[in-house]
Formats: C-alpha cells, structure tokens, sequence
C-alpha cells in the first residue's frame, strides 16, 4: 500500500508477449509505485495461456515480494474466449473489464492501467472504461520498447533503461461529481453511457427550453416554431396575417438572440440552424407556442 493507505493495483490487457506485463511492472516500482496486486486480462490461447504461466512464476519469484497475482480470464455469452470475432464476443470483454476496475475502485484502490499487451481491441475497450471510471489518482500507461518486434526473445525484466519508455496516456475523464453518482447500480458500461447520454440529452432540452421561454417574445416564439415545421417567411406571414417583412425582422432577430445563447460561435446563425436547435423542442410539444 502507498503512504495513504490505499491499494495500488496493476490491471493488464495480455497477449502472446508476456515480457510486456513484467516491464510495465518493473518500470512502475522504479517510478516508486507501490503495487500491491497485478491483475491480468487474458483469452483462452494457447500462446496467451503459456504467457500467463510464464508471468506467475516472475511474480513468484524473487523480483516481486509481496506481490498478489490475479488472472481474469475473458468469456463470451456461454464460454471461455480464445479471440475476438463478434460484435458480442467484444462486449462481453468490455463488461469484464468494467466490472474488475469499478470493484476495485469501490474499494478505493490506485488504478495503473496497461494497454501494451493483447490484442487492440483489449486496449480500446480498457480506455474507455477509463473514461468512465477513473479518477484523477488513476493513471493509463503504455509501454515502448527500442528495437523489439512482436516474436523476438526478450527478457522479462529491464536491462537497458534506455531502451524502455512506459508513457502515460492522457486519460478525458466524466465529470464525477453528477455522472458517477449512482454508478453502482450500473452491471453494464453500455448501460452507464446510455444514462450519460440521456442526462446530456435532458440538460440540452432544458437549455432550449429556457432560449424559447426567456430569451424570445411571445411573437418570436410563434415564428420560431413554424419556421421548425419547415414553412417559409411568406407562408408565415399569411398564417400569422403579418407583412412578410416583419416576418423578416423576426427571424433576424432571433438569429441575434441564438448567436448571443450559443456564445458567439464561428458559424453564422441561420434558419439551418435554428431548426437543428429547436425542432427537437418543438416537436415534443403537443401545444401551441403562445
């Protein structure tokens, strides 16, 4: 454990190279990490199997005192995984991992993530429950070798610094304070961003809400909505029994407002643009703007 008392934890994607694993390990207890548990993701490969044994007896060994090994094996809808080759296979794999990280994170364990090792679709799907999941004690390491093709004979542990760099990746994370409140509940990440996704959503309704109630007078309002049901200046006009002109007058000001709202884009505010804002309000409206 660290100086706060927390765990760190070690959690891997693994492939064929399992030298990979053992030098992102030395390379952290260098930067003076104390890791207190490596937790392997692997498939049921023969190569990949053989990699997994050869790495428990390394952590066995001398090199790692007091160092626990976890090995979480990969399975699909039925059984164990040996590659990725559907769309399902791939989410299975991403609930996995989820589920691993949000435990120990519950615990209120330091996470080191590697994305060096496996296949690369175990590291893009590691990085987005990063996204999801991590905090700003949390790190996302990847590992480069000098020199070193995929196949070679290599050592499992350091012996030319310079010819080893463990980078870490710049983790976006999800504003924790409202979006990972409740996160337990959640079994699924597809899930958790399916709710992330509504809570932007709702925030962006409300948001229109507030442009067409605050920011637009009651005539405003009446020519913004029909000009979100497609209709045009004239046609407008003769429904509101109003001079085209002042049709005119209305829609540029309104174009005004929403530039203002929008916070002075780039791109010009036009009626374009006025329907992708506000059709969607509009359309779950069953009356009348007034």
């Amino acid at each position: 454990m660290n100086a706060f008392g927390e765990q760190e934890i070690l959690i891997a994607t693994v492939g064929t190279e399992p030298q990979v694993i053992t030098l992102v390990l030395d390379s952290l207890l260098l930067k003076g990490c104390n890791i207190d548990e490596v937790v392997l993701f692997y498939t049921q490969s023969p190569l990949v199997m053989g990699g997994i044994e050869k790495i428990q007896r390394e952590i066995e060994s001398e090199f790692y005192p007091k160092i626990i090994l976890r090995s979480v094996l990969i399975t699909g809808e039925k059984t164990a995984l040996d590659d990725f080759r559907t769309a399902n296979d791939v989410n299975s794999m991403l609930k996995i991992i989820y589920k691993v990280i949000k435990d120990y994170k519950q615990k209120g364990a330091k996470i080191h993530l590697s994305v060096s090792g496996g296949r690369k679709v175990m590291g893009i799907m590691a990085m987005v429950v990063a996204q999801i999941l991590f905090r700003a004690e949390d790190r996302l390491w990847y590992l480069i070798t000098e020199g070193w093709k995929p196949g070679n004979s290599q050592d499992m542990h350091i012996s030319n610094l310079n010819s080893h760099l463990l980078i870490e990746v710049p983790v976006v994370r999800w504003e924790e304070s409202s979006l990972l409140l409740g996160m337990e509940e959640f079994a699924s990440p597809l899930d958790l961003i399916r709710w992330q996704e509504k809570l932007i959503d709702n925030k962006r309704m409300r948001r229109r809400r507030e442009f067409v109630e605050h920011w637009l007078s009651k005539a405003e309002r009446q020519v913004a909505q029909l000009a979100c049901q497609g209709w045009d200046n004239a046609m407008i006009a003769g429904y509101l029994h109003k001079q085209e002109r002042t049709v005119v007058n209305q829609m540029t000001s309104i174009y005004g407002k929403m530039h203002e709202w929008l916070e002075f884009p780039d791109c010009r505010v036009e009626r374009s643009v006025l329907i992708a804002e506000l059709a969607p309000y509009f359309a779950l409206r069953t009356d009348d703007i007034g």
